[in-house]
């Protein structure tokens, strides 16, 4: 694969550009441009040290650059950090022409995109993703949230980033489960609109999800590209971006009933088993692609089931999610593989024989 990097589009009613490849972290610069002159970092402690490279080299170019270390994972997600930082930006100064960088995952992505959505209207922002997870969902998109003890992602905003860098050096030393779990969210691309990334990971699935690999940049850079089609086309969520929820209504109710200790792609991944059933009883799924789900996700060592018992629970926390209008509850389901559709008002009794399927 060549070593010039790959330029994703994201058109519509916000344009940006997602660029992936290796070592192209010094593009930084350019995507902040020349009228910014301070800086906020955004970074949890595990890549502070990557915080402060990149500190010491934008300290070059802009008068003031601060970081903002954050909690890991879903607990950055809180008004209380978001606070935390939007003290930093007020105590220097911040103002409409300076600017917020997300480095690290999906959760602090998430965060800083609404740090930075907030701080007086709207401030620049340039995303940094450190995880599978990160690059091709949480940062591209321009959506931005924090949770409540009610859900997941309850307050938020669309908000599109002036550019998106997916260095995909900063993946070499991520534990095997993490990038594994990201993975949830590339298949979750091969099987509501482009197979080839299916076809890459039955093909191999160690090289496919080794980041040395051109198989494993050739997946990532298709989910993107999945990502940015749909965004380009309905950036607020009116109609064809719903498809992006596959599995997800499911998946959040879980990651709110683990606490948010599960990592989002495992939670996802259970929820697309169940979104798989759910397609097969609406009468739209063949046999072979559900059974093709419970193949991919099984070689990506994700889980595919729940308890029996916790239903109820996650049937409340479903008729929560922000996915639902009007109290009735939304599914994105299957006709076949690169088929989505919106199934809703279903029968509460069938929606708990197809998670029946899937109970432990």
């Amino acid at each position: 694969m060549s070593d010039t990097p790959t330029r994703i589009e994201v058109t519509g009613d916000a344009e940006y550009i997602v660029t992936v490849g290796r070592g192209v972290l010094d593009r930084v610069t350019e995507a902040l441009g020349d009228r910014v002159a301070k800086v906020l970092i955004v970074h949890t402690a595990t890549v502070g040290r990557l915080a402060d490279e990149l500190r010491s080299e934008l300290q070059q170019h802009y008068g003031q650059v601060l970081l903002a270390e954050v909690p890991d994972a879903e607990s950055a997600k809180r008004v209380e950090v978001a606070a935390f930082c939007w003290q930093i930006m007020g105590q220097a100064d911040f103002t409409r022409t300076d600017a917020v960088i997300g480095l690290g995952g999906g959760a602090v992505t998430d965060l800083a995109g609404f740090v930075a959505a907030t701080w007086l209207r709207g401030v620049r922002l340039v995303q940094i993703p450190t995880s599978v997870l990160g690059m091709v969902d949480a940062s591209v998109g321009g959506k931005t949230g924090i949770n409540t003890a009610e859900g997941k992602n309850l307050v938020g905003c669309f908000y599109a980033p002036a550019a998106v860098i997916c260095d995909l050096d900063l993946l070499g030393t991520l534990p095997k489960n993490e990038i594994l779990a990201g993975f949830a969210e590339i298949a979750k691309c091969g099987f509501i609109a482009e197979p080839e990334i299916l076809d890459i990971l039955e093909a191999d699935v160690e090289r496919a999800t080794d980041p040395a690999t051109p198989e494993f940049q050739r997946v990532v850079e298709l989910a993107i590209a999945v990502k940015a089609r749909v965004v380009s086309e309905d950036f607020r969520e009116g109609g064809l971006r719903e498809i992006l929820n596959y599995g997800h209504t499911l998946g959040h109710a879980i990651e709110h009933a683990e606490r948010y200790q599960w990592r989002h792609g495992v939670a996802i991944a259970i929820g697309m088993m169940y979104a798989a059933e759910l397609g097969r009883m609406a009468g739209s799924l063949s046999d072979e692609a559900v059974e093709r789900h419970r193949r991919v996700l099984s070689s990506l060592s994700l889980p595919l089931s729940y308890p029996a018992g916790r239903w109820p629970g996650l049937l409340a926390a479903m008729q929560r999610d922000k996915k639902a209008r009007a109290g009735m509850l939304r599914f994105i389901v299957l006709d076949d593989i690169a088929k989505p559709r919106v199934l809703a008002g279903v029968d509460e009794s069938v929606l708990q024989f197809a998670y029946q399927e899937i109970a432990s």
